[in-house]
């Protein structure tokens, strides 16, 4: 059985985007594993979560909170990856790559938290 979420195009595009935060925090510094590399790895964890818990919930009220719950934690995550590159632990390039893919995943979030309120 597939779930609705599953289905969705920005859930999708979020599973990407946990696998490339870890490929990238991989590199980072062994004594920023409880720091850093733990928050940005769970809060990309939380994207896709909260857009699948959202999907199965019965009220527009209770979807659209999810969906602001994500769109938090992806914000969390750019907030944390410039950080990142302010620490040197992260490039420049690899900073805007990723940042692409947040804003990519934030417009779609975005249009799935409007599609809430009609």
């Amino acid at each position: 059985m597939k779930y609705s979420f599953e289905n969705l195009e920005v859930w999708q595009k979020s599973r990407k985007l946990v696998k490339a935060i870890y490929k990238t925090t991989e590199k980072f510094p062994k004594e920023e594993k409880f720091g850093l590399t733990s928050q940005i790895r769970r809060a990309s964890v939380s994207v896709s979560s909260n857009i699948a818990e959202g999907s199965t919930r019965w009220s527009k009220k209770d979807k659209a909170r999810f969906y602001e719950i994500a769109f938090g934690s992806l914000i969390e995550i750019l907030n944390q990856l410039i950080l990142s590159n302010d620490l040197g632990f992260l490039t420049t390039n690899k900073l805007k790559e990723l940042r692409n893919d947040i804003e990519s995943i934030g417009r779609m979030l975005t249009a799935l938290y409007q599609s809430t309120k009609n």
